[in-house]
């Protein structure tokens, strides 16, 4: 009667990814979950430690997660803070956007509402305080990179206790090692309480290297002039899962086909230039569906 605590360690986001799955796969037991719909089968969940040594090496791709390379673009766009806009006012029961987006936590810890779309930015939307905490991070590991204490986090009881879809995001954890040519490695532990394997996962883990990458990196590199590359990121998951629904996709596109296709087969390089190209143009088309969404919904 023990949940599974299953640890993998690879040198690239692809094949950890894949590992992850394949022995949540075959050593994950069965639950149900809250979001169950009549009928559909038991989901399979374990605890996951994964680490990725290289988060930034080829191949960084996996082609099996259900979404292309413009999901990637949009959801790496998403943690920038692009959608904050779509968050709810938690004081309005008639406003039916999103509960919160990742980056309102961490960009602006305590607000009960996304304040980029009111011209206001009045005290009556707000949870008693305001905390940027990637600001605060940054800050920290320029001062001190060797610090303890450069986390963030996104849980407020006082509303996820509460709330149908509370965050599955928890925490993010940074430490800088210095190498003997003076090149600073950021290391990350990122904590999810829950993470859907099949659905969410890929893109998740994808996700938070770009913006280790793009919102902290390059941030610290700007401010001390010190050259920072990304060291391993650490995955933990309190549960890792696959829904019921969605297992026999899994075997479809990836578990019955591991004996017939090479891993080159299996994953792209995310640096290829057909890769970066579609990365890129993706984004025009993604910055107008966002104003549209909010042009409809202010």
């Amino acid at each position: 009667m023990n949940i599974p605590v299953i640890c993998v360690e690879e040198n690239t986001l692809a094949e950890a990814y894949e590992k992850a799955l394949i022995r949540l796969y075959k050593e994950g037991t069965k639950f149900q979950t809250q979001y169950d719909k009549p009928g559909d089968p038991l989901s399979l969940d374990c605890t996951v430690n994964i680490t990725i040594i290289e988060p930034e090496t080829d191949p960084m791709i996996h082609k099996a997660f259900p979404g292309g390379i413009d999901d990637l673009k949009e959801y790496v766009l998403e943690l920038k803070g692009y959608k904050d806009g779509w968050v709810k006012n938690m004081n309005d029961p008639g406003d039916t956007r999103w509960e919160y987006t990742y980056h309102g936590r961490l960009a602006d810890y305590g607000s009960w509402k996304e304040l980029s779309d009111l011209a206001d930015k009045d005290s009556s939307h707000i949870a008693g305080f305001r905390v940027d905490q990637i600001e605060a991070v940054i800050a920290k590991l320029v001062d001190q990179p060797f610090t303890r204490q450069a986390q963030m986090i996104t849980w407020m009881p006082n509303i996820d206790t509460q709330v149908y879809d509370p965050p599955c995001l928890q925490s993010l954890w940074y430490r800088i090692l210095e190498d003997k040519d003076g090149v600073y490695w950021l290391n990350s532990n990122i904590r999810f309480r829950s993470n859907d394997a099949w659905g969410a996962n890929f893109m998740n883990m994808f996700g938070f290297v770009q913006f280790s990458r793009e919102e902290i990196a390059d941030e610290i590199q700007k401010r001390t002039g010190k050259k920072v590359k990304l060291g391993r990121m650490n995955w933990q998951a309190d549960s890792f899962h696959i829904y019921g629904r969605d297992i026999e996709k899994a075997k479809g596109m990836l578990f019955d086909r591991v004996d017939s296709m090479s891993f080159e087969e299996r994953t792209y390089n995310f640096h290829d230039e057909f890769i970066q190209e579609m990365y890129q143009m993706a984004e025009p088309v993604i910055l107008q569906k966002i104003k549209d969404y909010q042009e409809r919904n202010a």
